[in-house]
């Protein structure tokens, strides 16, 4: 049974839950055990990138990814506002505004480390048990509060740089784009906290600048330890599958978990871990560590005063032997 997890690159206009079917789908295609499959934070069926498919016991860790902080491009077209904040809705304002440059750089920092931000109306936040987005779509009167988020980092981007894929490209310099009366389209690279919605962001930046804006492309470039540069289509994990070798595209369970120490413990030792037994009077710097054994993951250990108690237990015995 596979244990571990399979970095997608999520394209554009397929949801999060569409696409872990399609991996259980090609699973099936190769032939592997029954195995649970999980991902580790919705990606907006509009945006593209990284999307952690959770194999097994590696969706025991699903919770951390959650949790994790990510990363964005994001292209803001300014000059019309949504009430979705995509290119997908209805527009509800529009401005003739344009920013300069220099406007576009100096309201940067207001936007960079705690911010308080209003989420979108039309997102999945619970409203009374009920998705907001799905309130907004009845003819509701959606009322969200606002929220604490970090944005960590927030960088311009330039032409040069890079633009987005050729489908969503309107010409040279897509990323950056403008006249002499002002810039009307950018693309910003964002690291943010859990909670962060991107969408939002673009609102409140066009917003600050004395226009409005929505977002028009949106790519997550990472997710927690995932980048894109380890992540693979579902065309090249369809092959994969047929030729049996869908295993070559899974990654370490503990790849998750890179942030966090490893605790080498003996066979004896992990038995007990794996029982939820707590190790008395093992010496461990306090905090969370990865117990393994032998290389194998055993469990996720928190070191407290009187010994190391399991956190989260991995059933990984078949690879042990």
């Amino acid at each position: 049974m596979l244990h571990g997890w399979i970095i997608l690159d999520k394209p554009r206009g397929l949801g999060s839950t569409t696409a872990v079917s399609a991996v259980k789908r090609l699973l099936r295609e190769a032939r592997e055990p029954k195995t649970k499959v999980g991902h580790g934070g919705t990606l907006d069926p509009l945006a593209s990138g990284v999307l952690p498919i959770a194999l097994g016991e590696a969706t025991k860790l699903a919770g951390r990814m959650l949790d994790a902080t990510k990363t964005y491009d994001f292209t803001i077209r300014l000059g019309e506002e949504t009430d979705t904040l995509d290119a997908e809705g209805k527009v509800v304002a529009t401005s003739e505004v344009r920013p300069t440059l220099e406007q576009i750089e100096g309201v940067l920092p207001r936007f960079t480390g705690k911010i308080e931000q209003l989420p979108p109306v039309y997102s999945a936040l619970k409203i009374d048990g009920k998705p907001a987005y799905a309130r907004a779509r009845a003819g509701e009167q959606v009322e969200v509060k606002c929220r604490r988020v970090t944005v960590s980092q927030l960088l311009l981007r330039r032409p040069r740089e890079g633009g987005a894929p050729a489908e969503h490209e309107e010409g040279p310099g897509s990323r950056f784009r403008g006249n002499d009366e002002g810039i009307d389209q950018i693309t910003l690279s964002a690291t943010v906290s859990k909670g962060t919605y991107i969408r939002s962001l673009a609102r409140d930046i066009a917003r600050a600048l004395g226009t409005v804006g929505h977002v028009s492309y949106l790519r997550r470039t990472s997710a927690g330890p995932f980048t894109l540069e380890q992540a693979i289509s579902l065309d090249f994990l369809g092959e994969a599958a047929k030729a049996r070798r869908i295993d070559g595209a899974v990654v370490p369970l503990e790849t998750a978990l890179v942030d966090i120490p490893a605790l080498p413990v003996t066979p004896g030792q992990a038995q007990l871990l794996r029982h939820g037994q707590r190790l008395a009077g093992f010496p461990a710097t306090p905090g969370l560590s990865l117990a393994t054994s032998e290389g194998t993951p055993v469990a996720l250990v928190e070191a407290l005063a009187d010994g190391l108690k399991v956190v989260r237990g991995f059933n990984l015995l078949d690879v042990a032997e």
